[in-house]
């Protein structure tokens, strides 16, 4: 048996295609895995549990079959979807992790993480980060009506895109002292991430010895996914 982990694929009504790749992917190379693990950006936009766009109701019902074929599913919040919550759980059966959070993973101490918190040197992207997640924010999005919760998703979107043209490509990748922080904090072999859609394999040295870190690829022109077992990991591209 297997564990596979995804990230960014930010599936949305633009991208069609990648919606279907990924039904796919539920339906064939997942059934076969012990668990799957979705490491953040799931969608491009999660307004809240009490808005589920319709485009994500097959993806949400096809999730909910793997579960119920014995799969286990876990998704972690990512920048784009972090008001996924306790009904997404009950509808797709999967379990939300912390970011980050350890786990066993065939004997070999890893540590999972959406990515976006070792991108430090990005200071106006951090603090963002912070005044979204806190609670008094969330409840004031929450209160808006659905259309007003799409007009700023696209908003927010917006500016997104327009503030990344902008940076250096140094300053939205991994800080190193943030990633030795974190590496020697959790004391693990393995770190596995996505967030930056920089797909790599990098080896680095802790205060506990050598750790090897793993970046998985975006859904952007197609398909990726880590298979892990217990002879190690293997990337694999699947195409539209």
């Amino acid at each position: 048996m297997s564990s596979l982990f995804i990230a960014d694929l930010h599936l949305s009504k633009e991208r069609p295609e990648i919606t279907g790749l990924f039904l796919d992917f539920l339906s064939q190379q997942a059934r076969d895995a012990e668990a799957l693990y979705i490491l953040g950006d799931l969608f491009e936009a999660w307004l809240g549990d009490d808005v589920i766009l319709p485009e994500y109701q097959a993806v949400i019902e096809a999730m909910g079959q793997l579960t119920e074929s014995g799969v286990r599913l876990f998704v972690m919040h990512g920048n784009r979807d972090f008001l996924l919550g306790e009904r997404f759980c009950q509808l797709s059966g999967a379990e939300l992790l912390d970011d980050p959070c350890t786990i066993d993973l065939y004997g070999q101490p890893t540590l999972l993480m959406h990515g976006d918190l070792l991108c430090s040197d990005d200071v106006p992207y951090q603090k963002m980060r912070e005044q979204i997640r806190r609670p008094e924010w969330i409840a004031e999005f929450l209160a808006k009506t659905p259309q007003e919760r799409i007009a700023f998703a696209q908003e927010l979107r917006e500016i997104s895109r327009k503030e990344t043209g902008k940076k250096q490509e140094a300053i939205m990748d991994v800080n190193d002292d943030t990633l030795a922080d974190y590496l020697d904090h959790h004391e693990v072999q393995q770190l596995i991430h996505g967030h930056t859609h920089r797909p790599a394999v990098h080896q680095h040295v802790s205060s506990h010895g050598p750790v090897r870190r793993i970046v998985l690829s975006d859904w952007y022109q197609e398909g990726h996914y880590l298979s892990c077992d217990k002879d190690g990991c293997s990337s694999h591209t699947l195409s539209i």
